[in-house]
């Protein structure tokens, strides 16, 4: 099973990603989308 940025859908082997729980379900981020989940979209 191939993880995925939950925002932009970007694979594990195109970018890092970075593992999340919530509700007791597994997410994925990458690098390029955890700084607009953290601080917003400008």
């Amino acid at each position: 099973m191939a993880h995925k940025c939950l925002n932009c859908g970007a694979t594990s082997d195109e970018r890092v990603l970075f593992a999340c729980v919530y509700q007791d379900e597994q997410l994925h981020v990458c690098v390029k989308c955890l700084p607009v989940l953290i601080h917003g979209a400008h």
